[in-house]
């Protein structure tokens, strides 16, 4: 008897999704609850899984769009196990089981000839430059000889090519091209600038990241500084952090920040509950968690359902400023760039220091420029002296009740 396998329900406003892969082949003996499909619909990628143990046959087809319900492979549960095939949990993925200390030095082995090998220690010829064309992918003494003669050319490009290649767009992709185009024709939207010197938030960061890492087990980054930061400032101007509903203004007396983070097949936004409840420690673990799921590809879509506000970093991919986009339906963004040491003048005197600068690009139908400057004000104010983000005020004022 063959079991049908359906597209499973995802989401109230999903009804279509894409196949992206077969994880086993047509024909193939696969184990219960083993991963055999890969789907992407507009939000998330998500995966199919075995109900049974059995012979596996393909209905659907890679690139197919399928409505939730259709059938996209069936199982022949009554057939005969494979002599040899035990029935067990599916295997460990191959990089998950290889120690890291393994990987890493098969990672660093350089399959070339001797003689090629020789050539590229001597010249210093960067390997990524050089197209193997020996066996078994071996970089031989022409390939490297190719390499040096045709300088800054990318290795697997024919010279003078006219070669173009044509891919469908995944859901995931036209979504964030859809959004991106409503963000723009939906809200008025205006960005200003500020800076902030990073050197307090930096020092910080070299005298207590190794112990943070030992009694938290976790990095500690920018973006918790920054989460602080932002949380306090948008409690203090809480227009920053409500939304436009219809003729209404929805206030938010929390603060679930989204953080913008670049996966596999495109941009993905998860969120942080209740930021402003969150420690250091806690928003770090949070950060780490969502951009792993990210970069697997694992987010659900209540991960990255709702946020209030929203986070994102240019900076690590070396940008040094930039006027992002609102993520509807939130009113506002908070761009961080790429630290970069400038002369400023500090008291009459030109000092080097590590600037950043910071944008906030945000909806003006709600947000008016008294708001939106005082809250940027406030954030730089909170970065270059973390130690108001213990209370939002100074310790001293505080502790005077001024």
């Amino acid at each position: 008897m063959a079991i049908e396998i359906k597209v499973p329900s995802v989401g109230e406003s999903i009804t279509e999704v894409t196949l992206v892969k077969w994880l086993k082949k047509d024909g193939e003996w696969v184990e219960r609850d083993e991963v055999i499909a890969e789907l992407e619909s507009e939000k998330a990628t998500f995966e199919i899984n075995a109900e049974q143990a059995g012979v596996l046959k393909t209905v659907a087809v890679e690139g197919d769009s399928l409505k939730i319900g259709d059938i996209a492979c069936s199982i022949d549960n009554t057939a005969a196990r494979p002599a040899g095939s035990v029935a067990e949990a599916p295997a460990v993925k191959k990089e998950e089981a290889t120690p890291k200390t393994a990987s890493a030095k098969v990672a660093s082995d350089l399959k070339a000839t001797p003689v090629a090998a020789a050539i590229i220690a001597d010249k210093k010829v960067d390997v990524k430059s050089v197209t193997a064309s020996g066996s078994n992918g071996k970089i031989i003494k022409q390939d490297v000889l190719e390499a040096i003669s045709n300088p800054g050319r990318m290795p697997g490009i024919d010279l003078f090519s006219r070669k173009e290649n044509s891919q469908k767009m995944s859901n995931l992709r036209k979504t964030i091209s859809r959004r991106l185009v409503e963000a723009k024709n939906t809200t008025a939207m205006l960005t200003t600038f500020n800076e902030v010197d990073m050197s307090a938030i930096m020092e910080i960061r070299a005298k207590n990241k190794d112990k943070f890492k030992e009694a938290h087990g976790v990095n500690l980054g920018f973006m918790s500084f920054f989460t602080k930061a932002c949380c306090f400032a948008l409690q203090e101007w809480p227009a920053v952090n409500a939304m436009i509903d219809g003729e209404n203004i929805v206030y938010h007396e929390y603060c679930d920040i989204s953080i913008a983070v670049s996966a596999p097949k495109g941009l993905v936004v998860p969120v942080i509950r209740n930021a402003e409840s969150l420690s250091m420690a806690d928003i770090e673990k949070t950060v780490v968690t969502l951009a792993n799921k990210a970069k697997e590809n694992k987010l659900t879509i209540e991960e990255m359902s709702g946020g209030t506000f929203t986070i994102t970093n240019g900076g690590v991919f070396g940008s040094l400023m930039s006027t992002p986009i609102i993520n509807i339906p939130q009113s506002a963004i908070l761009g961080m760039h790429k630290i970069q040491e400038r002369p400023m003048a500090i008291n009459g005197q030109v000092v080097i220091k590590p600037m950043m600068y910071l944008a906030l690009s945000y909806d003006h139908r709600l947000i008016d420029g008294r708001e939106s400057v005082s809250f940027l004000v406030r954030v730089k104010e909170l970065l270059e002296n973390p130690a108001l983000l213990l209370f939002g005020k100074d310790p001293v004022k505080s502790l005077l009740e001024l």
